[in-house]
C-alpha cells in the first residue's frame, strides 16, 4: 500500500483537465506537489487553489530537448521523488493523408518522446517504492481510424511503460500505464489538426482522477480501460 501523506509527487501537464483533477486528488491525500505546465497563468491559478500542498512549479516546453531537463531540475529541489504523473498530451484527427508533418511531429514529441526524455532525467531522483504514472488512452488498446498517428503515439507510450516497469522492478520502482476511455477533459475540442469526430459522453475527469489515485495507493500494476467501468 502506497502512502501519499507527505509524499513528494511531480505532476506534468498539471494545468490540463485530467492533470489538474489528479493534482487535486493528490492534494486531498496530503501529497506535496511539484506542478509542471506550459500555461503560466493556469499554473498560478491551480497553485492558488491547492495552497500549501504545492512546494514548487515549473513552466517548460516539453517539445524541446531542454524542457524535460528543466522540469527534472525543478523537481530535484528538496530531495527525491515518490511519484511522477505524466498527463501532458495533444491530439489530431483525420486520415493520415491529411495529417501535416508539423502536427505529427508535435504529437510524437509531446505524447512519446518527452515522457521518455523526462523519465531518463528523473531516474536519479526516483526513490525505491516510487511510482511513475503515464496517461495513455484507450486507443493504445483499440487504435481508431482517423486517429492512426495519435493511436501510434499512445501505443508507443504503453510499450515503453511496460518495458521500463520490467527494467526497474529490482529497484522497486513501479510504472503504471493508465488507459482511460474518452474523458471530458476538453482535449478533443482542441486538436492541433483535423476536425473532432462526434464522441459520446465521456467520463468525468474527477472520477477518473480518483480512480487513478486509488490505483497508485493500492499498488495496482496496470490500469486498463475496463478498470474505469
Amino acid at each position: 500500500m502506497t502512502q501519499l501523506l507527505n509524499s513528494k509527487m511531480l505532476v506534468v501537464g498539471a494545468t490540463g483537465g485530467l492533470g489538474s483533477a489528479i493534482s487535486r486528488q493528490l492534494s486531498l491525500q496530503g501529497a506535496r506537489l511539484v506542478l509542471a505546465g506550459r500555461n503560466e497563468k493556469k499554473l498560478a491559478a491551480l497553485t492558488d487553489q491547492l495552497g500549501d500542498s504545492v512546494i514548487g512549479t515549473v513552466s517548460a516546453d516539453l517539445t524541446l530537448p531542454s524542457g524535460p531537463a528543466a522540469v527534472a531540475a525543478a523537481a530535484a529541489r528538496g530531495g527525491g521523488l515518490d511519484g511522477v504523473i505524466y498527463a501532458a498530451g495533444v491530439v489530431a484527427f483525420g486520415p493520415l493523408s491529411e495529417l501535416d508533418d508539423d502536427a505529427f511531429e508535435q504529437m510524437l514529441l509531446l505524447n512519446f518522446i518527452a515522457p521518455v526524455r523526462l523519465f531518463k532525467n528523473l531516474l536519479p531522483q526516483l526513490k525505491p517504492g516510487s511510482v511513475v504514472v503515464h496517461l495513455s488512452a484507450i486507443v493504445a488498446e483499440k487504435p481508431m481510424k482517423g486517429m492512426a498517428a495519435y493511436s501510434a503515439t499512445k501505443c508507443a507510450l504503453t510499450g515503453f511503460s511496460a518495458a521500463m516497469g520490467a527494467e526497474l522492478r529490482r529497484e522497486h520502482i513501479r510504472v503504471l500505464d493508465v488507459r482511460p476511455p474518452h474523458t471530458e477533459t476538453g482535449l478533443h475540442t482542441r486538436p492541433i489538426s483535423g476536425v473532432p469526430p462526434r464522441l459520446g459522453q465521456g467520463l468525468d475527469p474527477a472520477a477518473v482522477a480518483q480512480r487513478i489515485v486509488s490505483a497508485i495507493m493500492a499498488d495496482e500494476p496496470d490500469l486498463p480501460s475496463t478498470a474505469f467501468s
